[in-house]
């Protein structure tokens, strides 16, 4: 389980200035203003089409914006694009089939730059300490996010963006993330998610997206 309580790490805040988002021809979001302070956390809502997505993907650097401006401030001046700070937990869980977990973190700990001792710290957190020793291939769906969300905690970037990351998860799991968001927050780190339904854990401000306009709603 997580702590309690995570003294705060991060200072960072995004800073998204008139973004204009296409797909192919399709304007999904147009003039969109948005500054996430440390510790804030966004739920991105709308129907399907909207364009949750696509500006998930945008604020991770992996679709390019027809117009705008998407910035990470540090103590200083905006930096844009600056991808080391940010985790993109998508609709994939990155897990392989036929490799041990506990191997794959230990890979993913080089990549990132995080201590190998670090993996079965996080996999203790995620509740997946016993099945460390086994191959992705057998693990359950709510496993395999589980396991996804140890290498966010791996990566132990400022700015969190998931998209339904509690879609996999039964209610324990729920219990889990709403837990490690909460952590990550009171560290001082963002969340952004696209979400069909409320995510567990502290309350987050909605933003909703459709018919390429923008409102904000606590």
């Amino acid at each position: 389980m997580t702590s309690a309580f995570s003294p705060a790490r991060f200072c960072h805040r995004l800073v998204v200035n008139q973004l204009r988002l296409q797909r192919g021809f399709r304007l999904l979001v147009d003039g969109l203003d948005l500054c996430v302070e440390p510790g804030s956390a966004f739920a991105i809502q709308g129907q399907n089409g909207s364009g949750k997505t696509t500006l998930l993907r945008a604020l991770g650097g992996l679709h390019r914006p027809a117009a705008g401006s998407i910035a990470i401030e540090e103590a200083g001046p905006a930096r844009e694009e600056t991808l080391a700070e940010r985790s993109f937990l998508g609709h994939q869980d990155p897990i392989k089939s036929s490799e041990r977990l506990f191997e794959q973190l230990r890979f993913w700990a080089d990549i990132v730059g995080a201590k190998r001792e670090r993996v079965d710290e996080v996999l203790n957190q995620v509740g997946l300490i016993h099945q460390s020793g086994l191959p992705g291939g057998v693990l359950s769906a709510g496993q395999r996010r589980r396991a996804t969300l140890a290498r966010l905690l791996l990566e132990a970037r400022p700015i969190w963006l998931l998209d339904e990351p509690a879609a996999p998860l039964d209610q324990e799991g729920r219990t889990l993330l709403g837990a490690l968001l909460d952590d990550h927050r009171s560290a001082g780190g963002i969340v952004i998610a696209a979400v069909h339904d409320p995510l567990p854990g502290r309350p987050m401000e909605i933003l909703w997206l459709g018919q390429a306009a923008m409102a904000l709603a606590s």
